[in-house]
């Protein structure tokens, strides 16, 4: 009783940012596997060769829910208001994060699969500090106390922020609320393909890292693979094969419908 009483008069907003975030993302999936099968009402808004992708509303949401947050300070309706804009439009963003990532359209190829797991950490987060789980609060540290806590929450966050440029993005969203992981994952080796690897690695130490994710994935990532392809679709061969592509003729220019 205690949890809906405190739910109801102060952590509504967070929850209906929460179910409002959920509830998007599966509609949008939903939507868009029809879409990539041809079926149901739902077709593609491609005119000219342009593509809207969900983000642009996404975007537009976001702003205005932030704008509306800002001005109410918290009275309601306007906070309750404000959290659902955040978390539809957030959803509308997060779902097409590999595509702002790489600047491509990836979304059904097998990069596009980082939108599905950036999308389940960020309702994990959701859910723990839903839960009264805040990883920023001093008082969480019983035993040292808050000066324990103001020495080692710039460590946690930088290794959370390695964790983000060594590729390790699972990590470093479950380091911010068990820092050992973010540590963990700030000194071992980076993914090959991350930033950091790409810059700072040499050959030799670039094939390591290598031989070591395709390890770990081999054990490991098949799993989250088969979940990420069940909820958001298998990925293929082209970036977008809902979208038939115009015949060409030998010169590679289009040819007229």
């Amino acid at each position: 009783m205690e949890f809906l009483d405190d739910l109801t008069h102060q952590r509504l907003p967070l929850f209906l940012l929460f179910a409002s975030f959920t509830v998007t993302f599966v509609v949008t999936r939903v939507i868009t596997r029809l879409i990539r099968a041809g079926k149901g009402p739902f077709k593609n808004n491609v005119s000219g060769g342009v593509h809207v992708h969900h983000m642009v509303p996404g975007l537009a949401l976001m702003v205005v829910g932030a704008f509306i947050s800002v001005g109410v300070n918290g009275v309601e309706p306007g906070a309750s208001i404000s959290a659902v804009l955040v978390g539809i439009g957030a959803s509308l963003v997060l779902d097409e994060f590999a595509l702002i990532l790489r600047l491509q359209d990836v979304y059904w190829s097998s990069e596009g699969q980082l939108s599905v797991q950036v999308v389940a950490l960020t309702v994990a987060a959701l859910g723990m500090v839903i839960l009264g789980f805040n990883p920023f609060n001093a008082e969480t540290d019983v035993e040292f106390g808050p000066v324990a806590f103001a020495v080692t929450a710039p460590i946690n966050i930088a290794c959370a922020i390695f964790c983000v440029v060594k590729g390790k993005y699972s990590t470093a969203i479950v380091g911010v609320f068990i820092p050992i992981f973010a540590w963990a994952g700030a000194i071992r080796l980076a993914r090959p393909k991350s930033t950091w690897a790409r810059r700072r690695y040499s050959p030799a130490k670039l094939e390591k890292a290598t031989a070591r994710a395709q390890r770990f994935d081999h054990r490991w990532g098949r799993r989250g693979l088969s979940i990420g392809d069940w909820i958001a679709g298998a990925p293929s061969d082209s970036a977008n094969p809902a979208v038939p592509e115009k015949p060409t003729d030998e010169t590679g220019d289009a040819l007229a419908s």
